[in-house]
């Protein structure tokens, strides 16, 4: 078999000002596994794009890398830099780094402006977002059934029925002992979680698995959390979304209602749904349980990214951005004036705790200290799930204000939205869930709730 040679590394461009004086842009780091020329393992330093615009593959680099980082600001030459870091560092090791961070997408120049345009140009080509992540799982289900000759054809073919067969598991595993395992009526507003299906599907499955039999709504308002975008404040998408079961059409109603009452500014960061994680994954659930019309069509949907409203008191982080409070006014007059029927959906994570965000304190062992982190994050979503469910939307804000948000909430904004627009007269929890690796470098926690 002949042995492929690998790419040449990408040049050094000394006359490139933004090689000269290179500009980080926002990268998320995580450990990666290797092993030296004697075969010992060692831990490297991957990077990658914090918005995932680049679908370029994480630079590889060592720890020590992480000495360099910060001082790429732009400001700096990289004789600067080699003088303030020292240690042995010299412009022959630098170059070849800020060679490959720049063909990574990673630092501000005109390798990132055309992967930002391409991402735009294609964003705003269709009516329709295509899958991530749903689409990946129902791939790994048709893989895990069929084995791992599986071709696309197979994946396109066998995807769908695979996802439903899993929902439907996941749903009767998670309302096994429910006393009451479906709604009696169309609530105003369900909370699912946004985290993977593998960590999450407990929680899914206890609110959407209760949606099966009620009246199917006229459409669905999906409120999300923005992980990776630019937006400061509220950012509205403008299409549809498509999942491995088909596609749900935009809200077109919506979307100009929305427009006319908070402008353009409101679809200004369209872009940051192009990766956003937190929509896509409730399509599925969408399609799955509340079914189509008379006319074989899904329900047509509006989506919005939220920002934390804990964060320069509901106003954009900015200044610049729609603040939260017109964005929620608009959206529940939407709901009275729209005809028909509205759900709306808050994809809402919880607590993000560990090392692998931030926390000095792992999580996984009996001894004192990892237990009592654990119970000190369990005690803090329980208080500000009491507060959700006694309907105390300004008191969970500045809870979340006075403390920083120790647990790391994510969505707080969407969560408040919700109950604020759709203005329940009960909020029933009628799950929670927090799933933790096996090292205990992480644990995310979710809920399933219901407003009627």
């Amino acid at each position: 078999m002949t042995q492929q040679t690998p790419p040449p590394p990408p040049p050094f461009k000394p006359d490139a000002q933004h090689h000269q004086r290179p500009k980080l842009r926002a990268v998320r780091g995580f450990p990666v596994q290797a092993h030296d020329q004697s075969g010992k393992q060692m831990i490297l330093l991957g990077l990658a794009d914090a918005k995932q615009i680049s679908d370029r593959p994480p630079v590889v680099v060592t720890p020590a890398v992480q000495n360099i980082l910060p001082l790429m600001n732009g400001e700096r030459s990289l004789d600067d830099i080699v003088s303030e870091v020292g240690r042995g560092l010299s412009r022959e090791m630098l170059e070849p780094l800020v060679a490959q961070l720049d063909a990574a997408g990673l630092l501000f120049g005109p390798e990132f402006d055309a992967m930002l345009a391409k991402m735009r140009a294609d964003f705003d080509s269709s009516t329709i977002l295509p899958p991530g992540p749903t689409a990946a799982m129902a791939d790994a289900l048709v893989q895990q059934a069929l084995g791992e000759g599986v071709t696309e054809d197979q994946k396109a073919e066998h995807g769908p029925a695979r996802l439903r067969e899993a929902m439907d598991q996941w749903i009767d595993e998670s309302l096994k002992n429910a006393e009451k395992p479906s709604f009696d009526a169309l609530p105003k507003a369900i909370v699912a979680p946004h985290v993977d299906y593998g960590r999450g599907w407990m929680n899914y499955g206890a609110v959407w698995g209760r949606m099966r039999v009620v009246d199917r709504p006229d459409r669905v308002v999906v409120l999300g959390t923005n992980h990776f975008g630019f937006s400061t404040g509220v950012a509205a998408c403008d299409k549809g979304y498509r999942s491995p079961l088909g596609d749900c059409p935009a809200d077109e109603e919506m979307i100009a209602f929305m427009r006319d009452r908070l402008g353009e500014s409101l679809f200004a960061h369209r872009y940051d749904h192009e990766r956003e994680h937190s929509i896509e994954l409730q399509i599925p659930w969408i399609q799955h349980c509340l079914g189509t019309d008379a006319s074989g069509a899904y329900c047509k949907v509006f989506a919005a990214l939220v920002h934390d409203p804990a964060v320069n008191n509901g106003e954009s982080y900015d200044g610049g951005g729609v603040a939260i409070g017109p964005f929620i006014d608009a959206l529940r007059e939407a709901i009275a004036t729209l005809p028909g029927t509205t759900l709306v959906v808050s994809s809402a994570d919880l607590s993000h705790a560990g090392p692998a965000f931030g926390d000095r304190q792992t999580l996984a062992g009996d001894e004192d200290e990892p237990r009592q982190f654990r119970e000190r994050v369990l005690n803090h979503d329980r208080e500000m799930l009491q507060m959700i469910a006694e309907r105390r939307a300004d008191d969970l804000i500045a809870a979340m204000a006075w403390q920083g948000n120790p647990t790391r909430w994510c969505s707080t904004g969407n969560l408040v939205a919700a109950m604020k627009a759709v203005e329940p007269d009960e909020v029933e929890i009628l799950g929670y869930a927090a799933a933790m690796d096996q090292q205990g470098m992480g644990m995310v926690s979710s809920a399933a709730i219901v407003m009627r």
